[in-house]
């Protein structure tokens, strides 16, 4: 911030006896102050477009942190989601191992199965042996019993029951060992796919399922190292990003540095041009310092007529409950003076403009930034979710609460003069110079009329 306060100026007294050479002297004093004051317009000049790249590349720089700091937490997310990764196909590797071992297991126990049925049907086939041997019997003692005549009678009864008795086992035998036989060869096919032991068409079906399950084992296992190789690389970048951005911070802390020692250099310059303002010299300021100063008194008298009137308040004319008005971007506000403001001021303001060349705007502001009543060239309505063309053109009912505006509005020496960028919205700026004077009511200091005119160097 490039600022001075203006002293009052010293007042011309005619020594008894005036030197020798002393109207020289002062032209020398003139033209040397003159050529100060021009220095120091440069100077402001300079300072004020090496503040801008300052803060353009602060702001930058804390851009690239805060997307350091993002893909950080993207790339934290990557290693975990590779750790889970990892993790499953871990797993999943396991698994296929359980798999080839349940399938043996179970190849072995169909095997079991098979001896059993094997088994079976060779009870079956005594029994059918046994079966034929009691029915053979049963024949010759039923014969025989027959042969007994009327004693033999009982017996012959028994016999031929045993007889049946003997057919129907057969009879179940037979089919147990048909069922068994069916059983044994399709358990046994089954086997033979589950053991890697059969033969022609059941050999290659069991050597596809078992090369079938190798080829997922080896898939998972790539996949497992790629996820390991991966999460190798994410750690890496990882360390490379944390570098960067201890480098960011260094560059940050860098320019913290930068712009302070800026306000140094800054302070030079208002020194040097409250040294001019107390020669009483003119420089191309002046003019624009002294609108500024008549156009505040017109503004404090316009609003102590207002409270005179009846027509506000003190409280309402100070009122700092700044409402925000719904759906506006940049944020606007109401206060309880704006219809006052939109009445008394533009007849104010507005001929401001047109008094001096290269003047900007011309505006009133209460003591915390807030503008109520702005030029009539930047009171437009704003445009929805169009917020580069409200930045640049809806400018009123706004709290302009940065260091240039604080430092106009809270002000209360009688000039305040500063060099700075204005964000005209869509990353534009316009590099002015603005002239402050107090603004109060009834000895209360209300704000600041603020008045900003184009760079001498850029004009053109």
């Amino acid at each position: 911030m490039f600022a001075i306060f203006k002293r009052a100026p010293a007042v011309k007294a005619e020594p008894a006896g005036i030197a020798p050479g002393g109207d020289d002297q002062v032209r020398d004093s003139k033209a040397l102050a003159t050529g100060l004051a021009k220095d120091a317009n440069s100077l402001g000049l300079e300072v004020a477009q090496l503040r801008g790249t300052l803060e353009d590349t602060s702001t930058a720089a804390q851009h690239q942190a805060d997307s350091l700091h993002q893909l950080t937490a993207q790339l934290h997310e990557i290693v975990q989601a590779q750790a889970l990764i990892h993790q499953l196909t871990g797993d999943g590797l396991n698994s296929v191992a359980q798999a080839r071992d349940s399938v043996a297991h179970v190849g072995r126990e169909v095997s079991g199965v098979v001896d059993t049925l094997q088994s079976v049907a060779g009870a079956a086939t005594e029994i059918t042996r046994i079966a034929l041997q009691t029915r053979l019997v049963a024949f010759n003692a039923s014969v025989e019993a027959k042969r007994a005549g009327v004693a033999g009678a009982g017996f012959s009864v028994v016999a031929d029951a045993v007889k049946d008795l003997a057919t129907q086992v057969e009879s179940s035998s037979k089919a147990i060992m048909s069922t068994v036989s069916q059983l044994d060869q399709r358990i046994q096919n089954l086997a033979d796919q589950l053991t890697e032991k059969s033969n022609g068409v059941h050999a290659n079906q069991t050597m596809t399922f078992f090369n079938s399950l190798a080829g997922v084992e080896k898939g998972v296992q790539r996949i497992n190292q790629a996820a390991d190789e991966s999460r190798s690389s994410s750690e890496l970048i990882q360390a490379l990003i944390d570098n960067m951005d201890e480098e960011m911070g260094s560059t940050r802390q860098a320019l913290g540095v930068a712009l302070k020692r800026s306000e140094s250099v800054l302070g030079v310059s208002e020194r040097l041009m409250e040294v001019i303002a107390t020669c009483g010299v003119k420089t191309a300021d002046t003019p624009y310092v002294e609108l500024a100063s008549q156009v505040a008194a017109q503004i404090s008298n316009a609003l102590e007529s207002a409270l005179a009137r009846g027509r506000i308040s003190m409280a309402d004319l100070f009122d700092e409950h700044y409402r925000a008005i719904d759906g506006t971007q940049p944020q606007q506000h109401q206060t309880r003076f704006n219809a006052l403001t939109d009445e008394l001021f533009p007849a104010i303001q507005e001929p401001a403009l047109a008094l001096l060349p290269d003047v900007v705007f011309c505006i009133a502001a209460d003591r915390n930034g807030y503008i109520s009543t702005h030029n009539k060239v930047y009171c437009n309505k704003q445009r929805p979710g169009d917020v580069s063309w409200n930045t640049a053109n809806s400018r009123w009912r706004r709290v302009f609460n940065d260091r240039t505006g604080l430092a106009s509005a809270r002000n209360t020496r009688p000039f305040l003069l500063q060099t700075y960028r204005r964000d005209m919205g869509g990353g534009n700026f316009v590099l002015l110079k603005e002239a402050a004077a107090p603004i109060t009511v009834q000895g209360r200091h209300w704000g600041g009329l603020r008045l900003a005119y184009r760079f001498a160097h850029s004009k053109g």
